[in-house]
C-alpha cells in the first residue's frame, strides 16, 4: 500500500496553518501533513537532523510549502538551500506567503521555486487556492522517486 503524499508546512501563522489544514483534510489524497514553525526546522526536517534525526527515508515531503516570513532562517534563505543541495534540490517547494512584492517573486523563482502563490485575505478563497494546490501537487504532479 502507498504512503499517504506528505506536506512539509513551513508556517508560523497558527491561524494560517489551521488553514491549510483544514482545506487539506478535504482532499481526496489523503495527505499527512507535517508542520514546522520556522526555517531552521524546515531543513533540519528535510536533512533528518536534530528533532528530524529519527525520520524515515521515506518521510520525504511530496511538497514543501514555504512561508517567506520565517523566524531563524527566512523562507529565501530555506528556498536557496533546498535547490542548491544535490539530495533535496527535486523536492517541490511552493511559496505560499502573503508578500505579493515582486522582488520577492523573482527572487523566489530564481532560487528554483517550483510556484508561488499569495495567500488571499478572505478566508474562503485561502481555502479555495489551498485546495487547487494540493490538488494539483498531490494528486496530479508526477515527482521523481527520491534516490536515498
Amino acid at each position: 500500500m502507498p504512503l499517504a503524499p506528505r506536506v512539509l508546512l513551513a508556517e508560523d501563522d497558527d491561524d494560517h496553518a489551521e488553514l491549510v489544514m483544514r482545506a487539506m483534510e478535504g482532499l481526496s489524497a489523503r495527505s499527512e501533513i507535517v508542520r514546522v514553525t520556522d526555517g531552521e526546522a524546515v531543513l533540519d526536517y528535510l536533512l533528518r537532523r536534530g528533532d528530524f534525526s529519527d525520520v524515515e527515508e521515506e518521510a520525504q515531503p511530496h511538497v514543501v510549502l514555504l512561508d517567506l516570513k520565517l523566524p531563524k532562517i527566512d523562507g529565501l534563505e530555506v528556498l536557496r538551500r533546498i535547490k542548491s543541495s544535490e539530495e533535496l534540490r527535486t523536492v517541490p517547494v511552493v511559496v505560499l506567503t502573503t508578500s505579493s512584492d515582486d522582488s520577492d517573486v523573482r527572487s523566489a523563482y530564481e532560487l528554483g521555486a517550483n510556484s508561488y502563490l499569495v495567500k488571499p485575505i478572505e478566508n474562503a478563497q485561502f481555502q479555495s487556492l489551498v485546495v487547487g494546490l494540493g490538488l494539483y501537487w498531490l494528486d496530479l504532479n508526477h515527482p521523481p522517486t527520491p534516490d536515498r
